[in-house]
């Protein structure tokens, strides 16, 4: 498959590809290309010359352009996730579950847009008024992981479209597929040529291109805190405005007079979603001891039966997406048992018929886990939780926020003054008490500390590429 530039479909200049792999049978089974920087420089000239005419474009206009392509997503669910499914591996059901959910927030933005206003200050002197109002930012660069790579995607695209940007996209290496089709679709749906670019290759290569740009004004990236860090630092050449989400290391905190039955349910669910390749998943638990076994008790049943789907079978989860990807939760695993942990249920590559060839690691439960162990101190990426019991909740408190990641936090407790209690204490920039839903599309996501800068999804999102514009107007005053 090619790159996705000015409305039609370009092989790098240098005609040199990447295989793209399927993660269940580590087999490749398409190519796309190894772009440069001349690959992105065209691209990003293409989303210069559409910002133009796009931003020119009434709101009205956009709006209905974009609830378009919302509606082709819907329409399109079934073709997007099948080749999503192929590229990442999970579970057809989940990937078409996200390319629905990426189309509501397509549609979301939107609608925020329709609810956009300027502003005129009434302190003004005769025959002076003041105009407060918004232009978008200009051309965008979205980078974006492997994991969630449509959803990722939305966030960024969805709210700069709306807000009259235009964008270049660079997905992840592991699954550019989704996104390459992606872009077509939403050309056919209505999207101006060169509105959605799409460039294919490595970060260091023409990401890093993308990112040292002078053209585009801002850098939307999801991704590692290392790359992240860098970008932000080469942002600064160009004075790029960016909206960085790093990942996080998200703690649970578990008190003695929770529900433990629906503590369980939504850590078991939640920690091991997407073969746990995200950055919000809980991945360390800090339980008061009085309730510690039996919550192990409840959590090991429903933790054990969970399932992993073979290549070309059903399961609740799937392989992890690469090599190093698997490493990590392996390594860390190897790490605790080696410290003392037990290891309550996994904790080895599955193997057998429909598994061997790809990456599958079952979900793992590691108890009596301490504070130097890797678990506890680094995000794992993958179906690993790790569990302590502490003795106050004032303990678990302050153990959640020695971290220098600050993305989500959970809280379970029947007392709901001592809940928000906790969820206020929490560093983070996203907290749920007595429940794990899938973050809201209407609210701010995004995080504290090292977990990143700026604010994703809702009117949060939109705001985020437009810039602010003072204008001060004159008049003659009639007697």
């Amino acid at each position: 498959m090619d790159m996705f530039i000015d409305g039609a479909w370009v092989p790098s200049l240098s005609g040199a590809t990447d295989p793209v792999t399927d993660p269940c049978t580590s087999v490749p089974f398409d190519t796309v290309p190894r772009a440069d920087g001349r690959d992105a420089d065209r691209a990003i000239q293409s989303a210069h010359s559409a910002f133009h005419l796009w931003r020119a474009r009434t709101m009205t206009d956009r709006v209905a352009v974009v609830k378009s392509c919302a509606a082709a997503m819907r329409d399109n669910a079934q073709m997007l996730g099948q080749t999503l499914h192929r590229e990442l591996g999970r579970p057809l059901p989940g990937c078409i579950a996200e390319i629905l959910s990426a189309a509501d927030l397509m549609h979301i933005y939107a609608e925020e847009g329709l609810r956009l206003h300027a502003e005129m200050p009434l302190a003004t002197g005769p025959g002076e008024k003041t105009l407060i109002t918004r232009d978008p930012v200009g051309v965008v660069v979205a980078i974006t992981p492997f994991n969630f790579p449509l959803t990722l995607l939305i966030f960024k695209l969805g709210a700069a479209l709306t807000a009259g940007c235009t964008v270049v996209a660079k997905p992840s290496e592991e699954t550019p597929l989704s996104t390459l089709l992606l872009a077509e679709l939403l050309f056919q749906a209505g999207l101006p040529k060169g509105a959605f670019n799409v460039v294919t290759g490595s970060g260091t290569k023409v990401g890093e291109a993308l990112v040292n740009h002078p053209v585009p004004r801002k850098i939307a990236f999801t991704g590692g805190a290392v790359a992240g860090k860098a970008i932000a630092a080469a942002a600064t050449g160009t004075v790029k405005r960016v909206t960085l989400e790093l990942g996080g290391h998200c703690p649970a905190i578990v008190c003695a007079d929770a529900d433990l039955d629906k503590a369980t349910t939504a850590i078991a669910r939640h920690g091991t979603a997407n073969s746990g390749q995200f950055c919000y998943r809980v991945n360390r638990v800090y339980v008061e001891r009085a309730v510690y076994e039996a919550f192990l008790a409840q959590l090991t049943a429903k933790i054990s039966a969970l399932t992993l789907a073979p290549a070309g079978g059903e399961g609740d989860l799937g392989p992890m997406v690469n090599a190093k990807i698997f490493a990590n939760s392996q390594r860390q695993t190897d790490d605790a048992r080696a410290k003392g942990a037990r290891v309550l249920c996994g904790g080895t590559r599955h193997t057998g018929p429909g598994y061997d060839d790809g990456f599958y690691f079952p979900p793992t439960l590691l108890a009596d886990v301490t504070d130097d162990m890797e678990i506890m101190q680094h995000e794992t990426f993958g179906p690993v939780l790790g569990i302590c019991p502490v003795e106050t909740n004032a303990q678990a408190l302050t153990r959640a926020n020695a971290s220098s990641y600050g993305l989500a936090g959970f809280v379970f407790s029947r007392d709901l003054a001592k809940g928000l209690s906790l969820c206020e204490g929490l560093e983070a920039g996203l907290v749920w008490l007595n429940d794990i839903q899938r973050s809201s599309h209407y609210t701010p996501f995004g995080g504290v500390k090292q977990s990143g800068i700026g604010r994703e999804k809702g009117r949060w999102g939109v705001e985020a590429y437009l810039e602010y514009k003072t204008i001060y107007l004159s008049y003659e005053v009639p007697l």
